[in-house]
């Protein structure tokens, strides 16, 4: 693997936290590989530009698919219009590019509008996909894109929830409509259940009173069993499609994999009863970077109404949910953790000089929870 280095050194310096000063960080400076990641000392502090936001000092973070994925230029289209109208501005340029979405750190400076935090609080968060990453010492977020970290866990342990635990609320509250109240007795199905997202899924649905069905391989069958899962299918010594529909008529299918699973999932919820197959893959970032804005949205629009109507036909429905920055849930997701019901999975820390390494472990999706970068020592 060729890795390009700028000014790199072996720990990150210690820098001032007054605006204008420098910082390490891990940019690309154009889409590929991991060879285009390149640490620099030399990047900007980010300042502060609306009266809602905050610098943090990052102290951990994580790497997730969908960083993999934006290394190599994926959603592009959309992400670039966004980051316009966040900064107001049309044209210019994405790069150099910082890449990482959630974190662990402490509140250095905050704009005028933020009331909900002060210097010195410690916070997580995950931050919207148009904002610089946080696989740097530094970071710019919205008040509104975290909460106060949970008193009980460290850092690097805090850093291995917020994309994962938002991106599952998304996609089980707020699309698949579960709540702490209507959640109990309820049939889950949770593709995937070893990753990142789906061992938080997993817990956060039998704190709830659910009862959850996974699938996952040979080798993680007892850390899903371990986390609450009812029955687990080892896709390994198992045929998956044929064990699920033996025990269909659930009331919610998870879906972060995609591929071949939507075409039999969707068969395996009950009929007529609201139930919901909620998926994470969805076309909207892949056909706007394939045909542009206007074209890729109306191609999304189009496959969307196609996959509602199958889902009206069979009494069924049809969502799609993408990751939304949510400092709400994340609150209270922190409460569930300090009184734990939700513990972090971590598979692997590195140091912020391997972050190249980091992004090839989450490249081979084999992972067992989260991939955590150490950031600052604490």
């Amino acid at each position: 693997m060729l890795l390009r280095q700028r000014f790199c050194t072996k720990s990150a310096p210690k820098v001032k936290t007054r605006m204008g000063t420098q910082m390490s960080a891990w940019q690309i400076f154009q889409y590929g590989g991991n060879e285009e990641l390149t640490q620099t000392t030399t990047a900007r502090v980010p300042n502060i530009l609306k009266p809602t936001d905050l610098l943090i000092e990052i102290h951990a973070a994580s790497v997730n698919p969908i960083d993999t994925m934006m290394r190599g230029g994926y959603g592009k289209a959309m992400i670039n219009l966004l980051r316009q109208g966040l900064w107001n501005q049309a044209g210019g340029t994405e790069f150099p590019l910082i890449l990482g979405r959630d974190f662990s750190g402490v509140v250095m400076e905050t704009g005028k509008g933020v009331t909900r935090y002060k210097p010195g609080d410690e916070v997580w968060g995950a931050i919207a996909t148009q904002r610089q990453g946080t696989h740097a010492q530094y970071c710019i977020v919205g008040q509104s894109e975290i909460s106060h970290k949970p008193k009980s866990l460290s850092h690097i342990e805090a850093a291995s929830l917020p994309y994962v635990a938002v991106t599952t609320w998304t996609a089980l509250c707020l699309v698949g409509e579960l709540t702490q109240k209507n959640a109990q007795n309820k049939r889950v199905l949770i593709h995937g259940g070893a990753g990142g997202l789906g061992t938080f899924a997993i817990q956060l649905m039998k704190t709830w009173g659910a009862e959850v069905t996974t699938t996952c391989s040979t080798d993680a069958v007892g850390l899903v069993q371990s986390l609450g899962a009812d029955v687990v299918i080892d896709y390994k010594t198992q045929d998956v499609q044929s064990e699920l529909q033996r025990i269909s008529g659930f009331d919610v299918v998870l879906d972060p994999l995609g591929g071949k699973i939507p075409s039999f999932s969707v068969d395996l919820l009950k009929g007529w009863r609201n139930s919901k197959y909620v998926s994470l893959v969805t076309p909207v970032l892949s056909s706007t970077d394939k045909f542009g804005i206007p074209l890729g949205l109306l191609t999304t629009a189009t496959n969307f109404g196609t996959n509602i109507i199958r889902g009206f036909i069979n009494g069924r429905s049809y969502r799609w949910a993408l990751f939304i920055p949510n400092g709400n849930a994340l609150g209270q997701i922190a409460k569930l953790v300090d009184n734990g019901k939700i513990e972090p999975v971590i598979d692997k820390v590195y140091t912020f000089d391997q972050v190249p390494d980091a992004f090839q472990k989450v490249e081979e999706k084999h992972g067992r929870g989260k991939t955590v970068i150490s950031i600052k020592d604490s």
